[in-house]
């Protein structure tokens, strides 16, 4: 996905939820906190998002522009509506949102997740698409292990979680050297 896409999603979102303001979080949510991503950060084709104050519409989304809809098979790329508790996120999340808000949003606003935040909401997730997407932002130069060690502990997550997660992302950061 490209920031056009999102942009376009973003402005068929809020036609069809009569909102203003929007959250991506998923990895197409760095499409608002960094300028050029890696490749292996943007073959989604698919945008993880909701209404900001109105978490409830996000059916709405997910039936009009979702996977399988018209839009979907028109344009190739799609929302799935979601809400504030689909990622795992470190506290303070919201206060680090990034704005994403053009005349191709048609003045609409989306708020895009801090690339930290995004790379600790993939370490929880830990599948092999956030690993492929973690290395990425680490060889790239992205993200730094001492600054996501630094706000791990804000992670809602058990002890244990955390020090496993604090492995992978040494594990990823060395596989990103190689």
């Amino acid at each position: 996905m490209q920031l056009h896409e999102l942009e376009h999603l973003i402005r068929a979102a809020a036609r069809i939820t009569n909102e203003y303001e929007f959250v991506v979080v998923g990895s197409q949510s760095i499409l608002g906190s960094v300028l050029r991503p890696p490749v292996e950060c943007v073959m989604s084709n698919e945008a993880d998002i909701f209404p900001m104050n109105a978490e409830d519409k996000a059916d709405l989304i997910d039936g009009a522009i979702g996977e399988g809809s018209q839009f979907h098979e028109t344009h190739g790329y799609y929302a799935q509506g979601v809400d504030s508790t689909t990622a795992i996120l470190p506290s303070g999340w919201r206060d680090r949102l990034v704005r994403v808000q053009s005349e191709q949003t048609e003045g609409r606003v989306a708020f895009c997740l801090d690339v930290l935040d995004l790379f600790l909401s993939k370490c929880a997730a830990n599948r092999e698409k956030d690993r492929v997407f973690n290395r990425a932002l680490l060889a790239h130069g992205h993200i730094s292990v001492e600054a996501a060690l630094a706000r791990l502990p804000d992670m809602p997550v058990g002890k244990h979680r955390k020090v496993a997660i604090a492995a992978l992302i040494q594990r990823l950061a060395e596989e990103a050297k190689a």
